[in-house]
């Protein structure tokens, strides 16, 4: 089991077994939380990953599950996505500043109900390698005020850099 799989494994009650999903990994960096994430995905579904550098992937990860990766500056561009039924963002919303915006742009990406999975530091300073820090109580008052419904810290572990990483599930439901 990978050091953070603990971290995400309460994913899987949100995410409908037997139903092929579609997500994107957002600064997915090497993958790390991508190959987690494929292991609570149904089988068939797929995952879009984006970096703003080349990664190489393989084609299928986890549980038999497409991964497409592209070069892609998911805070700047446009991005191809569409219908999508969630958003990873792991250790990648810090590099946002300003989150609200970014967030009401992301939802044009869903299906139907917008539903992140953020994987961030619990810490207020900002640094060089985390510029625009969310703690959990703030990235909570943030989806509260864009009518998000559910928001649970789903995990938590030390980090190795020092402090806390948490986990979120954030869901709003559209009418």
């Amino acid at each position: 089991m990978d050091k953070y799989s603990g971290l995400l494994h309460p994913i899987s009650t949100f995410i409908p077994s037997g139903v092929p999903q579609h997500w994107a990994d957002l600064g997915c960096g090497t993958g790390v939380f991508t190959r987690i994430l494929a292991q609570y995905l149904p089988e068939s579904s797929k995952i879009t990953a984006i970096d703003k550098v080349l990664q190489h992937f393989p084609e299928t990860m986890g549980n038999s599950i497409n991964i497409d990766f592209r070069v892609g500056d998911f805070e700047n561009e446009s991005l191809p996505l569409q219908h999508l039924d969630g958003i990873m963002m792991a250790n990648s919303l810090h590099y946002v500043r300003d989150k609200e915006a970014f967030i009401l742009q992301a939802e044009k990406y869903f299906a139907k109900n917008p539903a992140f999975l953020i994987i961030e530091y619990n810490r207020t300073e900002a640094n060089q390698w985390v510029p625009y820090p969310i703690p959990f109580e703030q990235l909570k008052t943030l989806f509260s005020r864009l009518d998000y419904t559910h928001i649970e810290k789903i995990g938590e572990q030390k980090s190795l850099y020092g402090g806390v990483m948490y986990a979120c599930y954030v869901r709003k439901e559209v009418d």
